[in-house]
């Protein structure tokens, strides 16, 4: 099996810092990146960026040494809350190892279905202490990029994490950064990482570390999470330094997806929350993208990331869900009934609702609206069977596990 590897920018690190606090567990775990974070599956739909949806993704806090000396300098570092004003800066996203996303947004977790990233602004400031009194002498102001990327064809996964000073003053400007050590909690283990110690100026420049971590949940049918930390020191010269811990916890693996007709099972790893789509070609299934395109537009849901459909792999719920919508449908030849949201879904109408239909889909239900409940609709029985196939390699390429959230989109 491939393994996602540290990029060309990282050996070009190990080559020039021989003198400097180069820490990495392993020269062999510092080679080429052999694939792009964001290379797309093949499955048609939005790559759009999501909001995660429930609060939290990300946990930092500042590991600061800051207790106060009698006499002396010392460092502290500081996470701008929340709610503090912040604003991208120019200059950043495409100088860093991996360049960095333009949909990364401050405190709130961004992802697709192999990517989460999120921008957390913090704040080093240098002090003297004069008997006991104590005095700022320097503050820089940065933005702490924590960017993580898989594939759901391998086992592993990076953790990018990079550095943008913006604004300081005083001793601060003398500071640099380097990566301490990684960590992993969960089903997964460390690989190798590479931060060299560098400093902190010029501004708008990203300092840059990556990791490597790895899935233990390897055997058939084994899915696991993981959290991931990176530890992260500044130093000003003559000060005690300080420091922080950096962890995000999106990425999930798995061997549990199933083989896709001639594609065999294998590991791989996604963010789980985000919800990928499913393109339904408009010219090659007319009947079925005009039954789904009618059903979203009535207000069920699939069409948007706020109200996505959740797979459900149970089948006995799918059988009851197909029955509900599609159980007294009439015989028509060359015509079969198809349901909206699929049956194989927790939005069917076993979890509530009533069915409706449309004018022309030749089944005994009113039109209605609204987000619960189920269309059912005679189309085209080869366009019926095709959606089977559709589906199928979708779950198996963006590994759609059970309860996870995907949608479902009309493309030309």
């Amino acid at each position: 099996m491939k393994d996602l590897y540290f990029s060309g920018f990282a050996i070009f690190l190990v080559s020039q810092v021989a003198c400097t606090d180069l820490e990495t567990d392993s020269a062999e775990s510092v080679k080429k990146l052999e694939l792009k974070p964001f290379e797309d599956s093949g499955v048609s739909g939005s790559r759009e960026a999501a909001r995660k949806p429930s609060s939290g993704g990300i946990a930092t806090s500042a590991v600061s040494r800051c207790s106060s000396p009698t006499d002396g300098r010392f460092a502290c570092l500081t996470i701008a809350p929340p709610d503090a004003v912040k604003q991208h800066r120019s200059g950043i996203s495409t100088n860093a190892i991996v360049p960095l996303p333009e949909w990364c947004q401050f405190d709130t977790v961004f992802a697709t279905r192999t990517a989460a990233c999120v921008i957390t602004e913090a704040t080093l400031t240098t002090f003297t202490v004069v008997d006991g009194v104590e005095t700022v002498t320097g503050e820089l102001n940065m933005d702490v990029w924590s960017y993580t990327y898989s594939s759901p064809d391998l086992g592993n996964w990076i953790y990018q994490i990079s550095v943008s000073p913006w604004s300081g003053f005083g001793p601060a400007l003398s500071a640099s950064i380097s990566g301490t050590g990684t960590s992993a909690s969960g089903s997964c283990t460390t690989g190798g990482f590479a931060f060299p110690s560098q400093p902190l100026t010029p501004f708008l420049t990203p300092r840059s570390g990556e990791a490597n971590f790895n899935t233990t949940a390897t055997a058939v049918g084994a899915v696991g999470f993981c959290d991931t930390t990176w530890n992260l020191t500044f130093t000003v010269p003559g000060h005690t330094p300080a420091g922080m811990t950096q962890t995000m916890s999106e990425i999930r693996c798995d061997n549990a997806t199933g083989a896709n007709l001639s594609r065999p099972r294998r590991v791989g790893c996604v963010v789980p929350w985000y919800p990928s789509s499913a393109g339904y070609s408009q010219s090659r299934y007319p009947s079925l993208t005009s039954h789904v395109a009618r059903a979203q537009g009535s207000g069920l849901p699939g069409a948007t990331f706020a109200a996505p459909l959740f797979r459900s792999t149970n089948e006995a719920f799918t059988t009851q869900n197909r029955n509900l919508a599609c159980g007294d449908a009439p015989s028509i030849a060359g015509l079969s009934c198809d349901e909206y949201p699929l049956a194989s879904t927790y939005n069917g109408l076993t979890f509530g609702g009533t069915r409706r239909s449309f004018a022309g889909c030749n089944i005994n239900a009113p039109t209605a609206t609204g987000p619960t409940g189920a269309s059912a609709c005679m189309i085209t029985a080869a366009e019926n069977s095709a959606q089977g196939a559709i589906m199928a390699a979708f779950y198996y390429d963006e590994r759609v596990l059970d309860f996870d959230p995907y949608l479902i989109a009309i493309v030309n």
